[in-house]
């Protein structure tokens, strides 16, 4: 399982007692939120850093649609994989294992802490 994964499922169980039928809901957009930002740092990175190094690569515009197709892809892919049989192999492989649960505080902060840092790096840009 990756990290993602765990990262979905503790968020998941910490909401199924509360929110039965809409916890797979929550920790879906959860995860995709999460990988979103964290492309958003990676791309804000790149784009400075390649900004800094006088290389153009392709146009402000061409990245911003480049990261919105990115980001509804994810979306779909994280649809695909947590819904329906694949997300009950997974809940049965993080039952089996016993992994360690994450502190939901520092998850649910994972992402603003992500798009904080990104919106730094574009200022620098």
């Amino acid at each position: 399982m990756t990290t993602f994964d765990q990262f979905f499922f503790s968020v998941f169980t910490t909401f199924k007692p509360r929110f039965k039928k809409k916890a797979n809901s929550i920790a879906l957009f959860y995860i995709s939120f999460l990988q979103i930002a964290v492309l958003f740092v990676l791309g804000v990175f790149f784009a400075t850093f390649l900004s800094q190094m006088n290389t153009s690569l392709m146009t402000s515009d061409n990245a911003w649609l480049l990261f919105v197709v990115s980001a509804i892809f994810i979306h779909f892919k994280n649809w695909l994989k947590y819904n329906g049989k694949t997300r009950k192999v997974l809940n049965a492989k993080f039952n089996r294992s016993k992994a360690s649960t994450h502190h939901i505080g520092l998850l649910l902060v994972l992402p603003f802490a992500c798009i904080i840092l990104g919106l730094i790096l574009l200022r620098s840009f």
